[in-house]
Parts: C-alpha cells; sequence; structure tokens
C-alpha cells in the first residue's frame, strides 16, 4: 500500500495513491507541535473529512464546529509521531498532538490540488481502526475555534475531481461567495503552463459578469481556459498582471457582452467594490487593450 512513490517530485507533480477499496480523496500536509518552525510534510492521506464542510444554520449564525473526523486516514511519520502522544496529558503531551494541516482535494489520477481556506487545526484526541480500510485509521482532532466551509465547494471540487473542468463558465449557476470560492479552487489547481507571448488577444464572456467574483472567474478563463485563474481579487490580479500567471503584457482583452458588467459593476455603499471603469482603467495602466463589445 505505498503513498506517494513520487516524493522526490515538487508538489505538483506527486501522485497519491494506495489500493484500498474507496480512494483517497484529502491530502493534509503541515506540521506538529507549538514550535516557532512552520513546516510542510505530509501528515496524512484520507478518504474523508467529517466536519470540515458544514453550511451555516438557516438564523445566520456561526456553524462552529468542535471537531474534526479524519476518517480512512493513512498517517504520514509526522501524525504518526501525534498519534504516539495520545493518552499524555502532559504539557509535552498536548503539545505533541498539536496539529496544523492544509487541505488537499485528490483527483482520481492522485494529483492534489490546495484548497484554499480549508485547514486543520487543533488537538488529536482519538483514533480507532477505520472500517474504510485495513491498517486506516479514523482519528478526531479537536478543532482551535474556526468556521467550517461551506458544502457548496464539494461540488466545485468536482469540477476538478477527474481533471480540469471541461467548458467555461460552470460557475455562471453560483452565487457571489460560492463564485469567490471558485476562483480560490481555480488557484489552488493553477496550470504551470507558460505564459501567452505578448500581444496575444484574449476574449472575456462577459455574459454572466453580474459581480466582481464573476469577472475573475471570467477573466481566469479568458487568459487560462475553463477553470483558469487569474486573481481572485485585486491585489492578486496585481500580481497576475506581473506574469507568471498565463498571460505577458501587453496584451489584448476582448471583453464580449460587457453592458452586463456596465449594468452591474456599479458604484454602490460598498465602495471597495471595483466598478467596470475602475477595472478598465487598472487593466489599461498594465498596457491591456481593452475592446469593450
Amino acid at each position: 500500500m505505498a503513498v506517494n512513490p513520487d516524493a522526490g517530485l515538487r508538489r505538483e507533480q506527486q501522485r497519491w495513491t494506495w489500493t484500498h477499496p474507496v480512494g483517497p480523496r484529502w491530502l493534509l500536509c503541515g506540521d506538529i507541535g507549538l514550535g516557532d518552525s512552520h513546516d510542510d510534510v505530509p501528515l496524512a492521506l484520507c478518504a474523508d473529512i467529517e466536519g470540515l464542510f458544514v453550511d451555516a444554520p438557516a438564523d445566520g449564525m456561526a456553524a462552529l464546529v468542535p471537531e474534526i473526523r479524519l476518517l480512512g486516514c493513512r498517517p504520514e511519520p509526522a501524525l504518526r509521531a501525534a498519534l504516539g502522544a495520545l493518552g499524555q496529558s502532559s504539557k509535552a503531551g498536548l503539545r505533541r498532538r498539536r496539529i496544523r494541516g492544509e487541505v488537499h482535494a485528490v483527483a482520481t489520477d492522485g494529483s492534489a490540488g490546495l484548497v484554499i481556506g480549508a485547514v486543520v487545526s487543533g488537538t488529536v484526541s482519538a483514533a480507532i481502526p477505520s472500517r474504510l480500510g485495513t491498517g486506516l485509521l479514523d482519528v478526531t482532532v479537536d478543532l482551535d475555534a474556526r468556521e467550517p466551509l461551506p458544502t457548496g465547494i464539494l461540488d466545485i471540487l468536482e469540477h476538478w475531481r477527474t481533471g480540469r473542468p471541461s467548458q467555461r463558465n460552470l460557475w455562471a449557476g453560483y452565487g457571489r461567495d460560492l463564485r469567490h470560492r471558485w476562483a480560490g479552487v481555480a488557484l489552488g489547481h493553477k496550470s504551470s503552463a507558460p505564459d501567452g507571448p505578448p500581444g496575444t488577444a484574449y476574449d472575456l464572456d462577459g455574459r454572466f459578469v453580474t459581480d466582481i467574483e464573476g469577472f475573475y472567474c471570467a477573466i481566469g478563463e479568458a487568459i487560462n481556459g475553463p477553470g483558469g485563474y487569474f486573481g481572485w481579487n485585486l491585489d492578486a490580479l496585481e500580481d497576475c498582471l506581473r506574469g507568471d500567471f498565463g498571460a505577458q503584457t501587453p496584451f489584448r482583452l476582448v471583453w464580449h457582452d460587457s453592458a452586463v458588467a456596465r449594468v452591474h459593476l456599479v458604484a454602490d455603499d460598498d465602495r471597495r467594490r471595483p466598478t467596470l471603469e475602475y477595472l478598465v482603467d487598472m487593466l489599461t495602466t498594465h498596457r491591456i487593450e481593452i475592446d469593450l463589445r
């Protein structure tokens, strides 16, 4: 049951697999203990993580989750060290059971993409044999105070489960929050392909740019194809315009159906929300030729 035979490769090149009937779905990478070091080592490969994705209650109150369970978990050496301290109630024992790991979604080919904002941070409190496979464990982690992520992210991640999304605008049916999450998933699965050369023309499908989150989804796909990333806030967009995110300036952006954005991206009470005019000025400043159609 070898896990990750490609351990010498960069994270995005590695493949995370096992021979159990239920395939691995999540990879946890981070560190253990309370020291000042911030390692980024594999902690566990898991079939499921219970409590990571929970929708807020209808009353709008925060849905705080006291614990997370790593189901069908194959511990890597760092987590095995934390499990070895179970039952130790001393300060040193509690410190050894502390973990903090970022969550990566594992695709069917074994590749893993970071899920932005998905973090398991707390104290390992229990472990029992898992019914999901011989040698696997169900590990309970008592969480630090942290709101879970909405379950809608799971639907978004399914579009990357067997590779990249196959068509554009799959994000269009989501509301603003999940459009923002879509761009975050796109960032976690960012392509390593080289930038298009300066002078390239890109077509932005503006039919669904009814909010700024839709703009980030649309420009990501204009530059990098379905599921592409090219920023998910203004600072990130600035970073992308400096190169290494799919396009080199100067380039031409043909914004189709720009009338949709002209209606929806307007000044309102939230002055932090950019308007169409602001975006055009910003892009033009970075030597982008904008063709509004």
